[in-house]
């Protein structure tokens, strides 16, 4: 395997041995520090280095949660159509994810979708011919959305811009971040330097959090101490071509890969507005003057390995040139846990298996829910620590995978290349990123038991369910949405025979020695006093409906039972409401698989037996219990259950 790894971008250099400058722990009191500001300080709880995906990810939930987010970025302008070298591929995983955050719409309308790849060789012997064709996502991947969608990153970051002013947010534009240091020892807050404008005005922004998102060269990594990127640069030198096509190669709106034996390798990814990538490796050509290797000659390495097709551009959107790099920063956070790391500024590799963006907006989604709780003192240490656990292992994955990956788009071995897709499938769709056993992946059970798909540090597998309420057939797994909760999913066959275990559960959640209750008064009191960023949209999305029992957790009950064998007032009062997400299991015709979503989250279910699924916010299990229904005290040793797994990671505020 190789080390970890970085896209450069043209005409830069990266070094492992940048220089790290430390931030100052000397700095004067609050009252002091802005009685001596040249200009009005802004005041925020997460400060975002960064308006690119990841940036833009992490503030837009922010945003949603109610937390006082600033984003600054040292560009005029957001990304420009097209204009990076990453492939603006969405992987299903992140369609699931924009899905949850009800954005998914204006994506799917707009992009692109491809389902299959195209292989193409030519050699001495043999003219330029196909070898085959593969599904991109078989159906051994369980996804609701079985395809790239191609949409570039300026719609993406539209997407977040537009949601964020609904909500009375914008990025500060033409601020470049400088440096930052701490306060105190104590939890003071963050004292964040930036410069302003052709003026270079300085600037300074108080903040509880920082995070860089700010790229490969970041400067809020320089100034994270022994925060350095670790891995290698490799020889091969690649060309972008984004232009709208005049061809009669066949395969022009599948993902191609054509390899020639003499002139190198081409990635055709097709795009959005009849426009094509073309991902050009400029062979044998490295030891000349990289600045003759302009457009020009990349559109005539580009016809020369299509030949004998014809190839020609009705226009050029963008031209550029990157090598290759895989690299991970050694640490994604600082000692004190206040400062953080996300998406190029903490880990690089190629573009071509579409995950740069995708993964980087996964490192937000993973620690945004993290950083609300700990903005409003319900978060334990191990929480954000485990920030750090479980994405940097995302990221040493990818950049192994890349490294194999990238070597053999290089090589032209078509038959290599497709098992090595086939063997990384699940990770590439997104859906293989797991995390390990921590603080809220809780992998030992009540008792040992035959598990189905639905396991902790994976991510809940996608189920069709009928809504109860309306009778409508809704996706359970995205039908709650995201608003910062942890999900807690009640199973059972049969609601009537398992009623005590129901009413002994819910008596002991709502006692006062009950962590989940006091956990849920402490969030009330939270967002009472800081809500939720509201936006019009949300007359649709009617929050309240999974905030009626508490800001911190909505309950779900799902049963086989038929609607018509059971009615809302059969359900303890937590139930009744919670009738939102109150669940049907009985259309598994419908499913992804043609399976009960009980069968398939949990392989089987006694009779008698409930099953508890609790669910983190990002979409990830945490932990799952089984109990016997029939035993007297198996309710109260359910909500013991409960109290212990989330007592490994939150806590009550100090002032509640």
């Amino acid at each position: 395997m190789a080390p970890a790894a970085v896209a450069e971008k043209p005409g830069e250099e990266q070094s492992s041995d940048e220089r790290v400058e430390p931030p100052k722990t000397e700095c004067p009191d609050r009252l002091t520090l802005l009685r001596s500001m040249p200009e009005p300080s802004l005041e925020c709880q997460v400060c975002v280095v960064g308006a690119g995906p990841a940036g833009l990810m992490l503030a837009c939930n922010l945003g949603r949660f109610g937390i006082k987010v600033q984003v600054v970025d040292d560009r005029a302008d957001q990304t420009p159509v097209g204009r990076q070298v990453q492939t603006d591929g969405l992987q299903p995983k992140t369609i699931e994810t924009f899905r949850q955050m009800r954005l998914a719409g204006p994506l799917l309308q707009r992009g692109v979708r491809v389902y299959d790849i195209a292989f193409w060789r030519s050699t001495a012997n043999e003219p330029l011919h196909r070898l085959g064709r593969e599904v991109h996502y078989p159906p051994i991947i369980d996804v609701l959305d079985p395809y790239i969608l191609l949409v570039h990153q300026g719609m993406v970051e539209s997407l977040f811009i537009e949601d964020m002013k609904k909500r009375g947010y914008e990025v500060r534009r033409n601020t470049a971040f400088d440096s930052y240091s701490v306060c105190d020892n104590r939890g003071g807050p963050l004292q964040i330097n930036c410069r302003t404008n052709v003026t270079q005005d300085r600037k300074t922004i108080l903040a509880q959090y920082l995070v860089g998102c700010d790229g490969a060269h970041s400067k809020v990594r320089k100034s994270i101490p022994d925060a350095k990127p670790i891995g290698m640069s490799q020889p091969s030198l690649w060309g972008v071509l984004d232009g709208e096509l005049i061809t009669n190669f066949p395969d022009i709106w599948s993902k191609v890969l054509v390899f020639s034996e003499e002139f190198g390798s081409i990635l055709i990814i097709p795009r959005e507005r009849n426009m094509t990538r073309f991902y050009i490796e400029l062979k044998s050509t490295l030891k000349g003057d990289k600045s003759q290797l302009g457009q020009e000659f990349v559109m005539q390495r580009a016809k020369d390995i299509m030949a004998p097709f014809e190839v020609g551009w009705k226009y050029i959107e963008w031209f550029g040139r990157y090598q290759i790099g895989q690299r991970v920063a050694n640490r994604f956070s600082d000692n004190h846990q206040r400062a953080f790391l996300a998406g190029d500024a903490s880990h690089t590799h190629s573009p071509k298996a579409a995950q740069g963006m995708n993964t980087s907006m996964h490192d937000a989604w993973n620690l945004c829910w993290k950083l609300n709780f700990a903005v409003r003192g319900l978060a334990k240490p191990a929480l954000l620590e485990s920030y750090e656990e479980e994405r940097r292992k995302i990221a040493l994955d990818l950049v192994n995978f890349d490294y194999e990956h990238a070597n053999q788009i290089a090589g032209g071995d078509a038959v290599a290349l497709a098992e090595n897709f086939r063997t990384n499938v699940r990770f590439i769709s997104g859906i293989g990123a797991e995390y390990g056993e921590n603080a809220i992946n809780m992998t030992e059970p009540p008792q040992t038991w035959v598990m189905g798909e639905a396991k902790p540090g994976c991510l809940l597998p996608p189920a069709k369910v009928t809504r109860y309420l309306d009778s409508n057939p809704v996706d359970i797994q995205l039908d709650i949405p995201m608003l910062g909760q942890f999900r807690i999913y009640l199973l059972m066959w049969d609601v009537h025979q398992s009623r005590i275990f129901l009413d002994t559960f819910c008596e002991a959640i709502a006692s006062p020695d009950s962590l989940v209750n006091q956990l849920s008064a402490a969030a009330s009191i939270s967002y009472t006093k800081q809500p939720r960023a509201p936006a019009p949209e949300d007359i649709y999305l009617r929050p309240e409906r999974y905030t009626a029992v508490s800001h911190l957790f909505t309950f779900a009950l799902l049963t086989t039972m038929p609607k018509s064998e059971i009615e809302i007032t059969d359900l303890p009062a937590l139930l009744q409401d919670s009738r939102w997400t109150f669940y049907l299991d009985d259309i598994p015709e419908q499913d992804t698989r043609g399976s009960l979503c009980t069968n398939k989250w949990l392989g089987s279910l006694g009779p008698g037996e409930v099953a508890i699924v609790n669910v983190r916010p990002d979409g990830y299990v945490g932990s799952i219990g089984r109990w016997d229904s029939s035993v007297d005290d198996a309710g109260e040793e359910a909500a013991k259950w409960l109290d212990a797994y989330y007592d490994r990671f939150l806590q009550l505020p100090a002032t509640v």
